[in-house]
């Protein structure tokens, strides 16, 4: 019989790639996320009955251990950027991850992959860097040999950075940004996917991986970058950190008046994130530690922002027509 793996929140941006590329090393995946109902897209990632989407709440023991039963290894993607009701930073990125830890020790499972962020920092100001840490530390205690990855801003068509910036760069000639000189090292999803499978498969021994793709850029230069590709002309602006933050403020207020309806831009603990640099640290294991090549952005980006431009896809016959026009 096939092997098993349980992707802990497989439906996810990152995770739904780990299923693809495990679906194709032809195990059996059970992907275990809060609403199965709508991560029935899984399911074509390989033949009937492979990838199955199960119900499963990270905050809970007997959820992740009924998930957990039978399987050979189990990789956990859930994370959370911004608090919302009982899914804390705490109870998600701490607990939840040393809980995944803990009873895959129990059931027997013998291989683990653990993603989590470049920035991880147990000294941290930031709640997200401080409980990603110490989410680290709960998965080592309970599997010491588990492969943790680190990657810096992931990119990809499901991503919720260029394809946020690309949709706010239609809404008028200037495009703010807080950080514009902080440093990222974006790295392709299905990159971090395979190194994910990696772990999986015991090809790589157990450690901390720091995943970050081959050129660094400021957070201006990628919102430049993004620009050229959408074929936009905007004006970037950098908002300084001390007014990011009252403007954190305010929009926590707006979020507690209404109830939660209205979501913020941006949170006080993002502005601390980006008050540093999210770059692979020097002398740190990565992709080559791992034999792999991390792809650009360049060879990528184009593919799904092309829907942002103009004319969307007939932005390039348009050209086309104005070239031959001039001649």
């Amino acid at each position: 019989m096939s092997k098993l793996v349980t992707i802990f929140g497989g439906s996810g941006f990152v995770g739904r790639y780990i299923a693809r590329r495990m679906a194709k090393e032809g195990w059996r995946v059970r992907v275990a996320t809060r609403n199965p109902n709508e991560a029935m897209f899984v399911r074509p990632y390989g033949v009937v009955g492979q990838v199955e989407p199960v119900f499963c709440n990270i905050r809970d023991d007997n959820s992740v251990a009924s998930v957990t039963e039978g399987a050979d290894a189990v990789v956990n993607c859930v994370g959370v950027l911004d608090e919302v009701g009982k899914n804390t930073f705490d109870a998600v990125q701490t607990e939840g991850a040393a809980r995944v830890a803990r009873i895959a020790a129990e059931k027997g499972v013998t291989r683990m992959v653990h993603v989590s962020a470049i920035g991880a920092d147990a000294e941290s100001q930031s709640a997200y860097a401080k409980t990603k840490a110490a989410g680290e530390a709960g998965v080592l205690d309970h599997m010491p040999g588990a492969v943790i990855l680190r990657p810096s801003i992931i990119f990809g068509p499901e991503d919720e950075f260029f394809n946020r910036f690309a949709g706010m760069s239609r809404m008028g000639p200037v495009l703010p940004v807080v950080g514009a000189d902080t440093r990222f090292q974006p790295v392709y999803v299905d990159d971090v996917a395979a190194a994910a499978v990696k772990g999986v498969l015991g090809e790589a021994p157990g450690g901390v991986y720091e995943l970050g793709g081959p050129d660094t850029h400021t957070f201006r230069e990628l919102i430049q970058e993004m620009l050229q590709i959408v074929r936009r002309r905007r004006l970037v602006v950098n908002i300084p950190f001390w007014m990011a933050k009252i403007m954190a403020s305010v929009f926590g207020a707006i979020r507690v008046m209404s109830l939660g309806i209205v979501k913020p831009m941006i949170t006080k603990d993002q502005v601390l994130n980006l008050t540093v640099d999210n770059v692979v640290a020097e002398g740190a294991d990565g992709f080559a530690a791992l034999g792999l090549r991390p792809t650009s952005m360049e060879a990528v980006l184009p593919d799904y922002l092309w829907r942002f431009r103009p004319s969307g896809q007939y932005d390039a016959i348009k050209e086309s027509a104005k070239n031959l026009k001039n001649t």
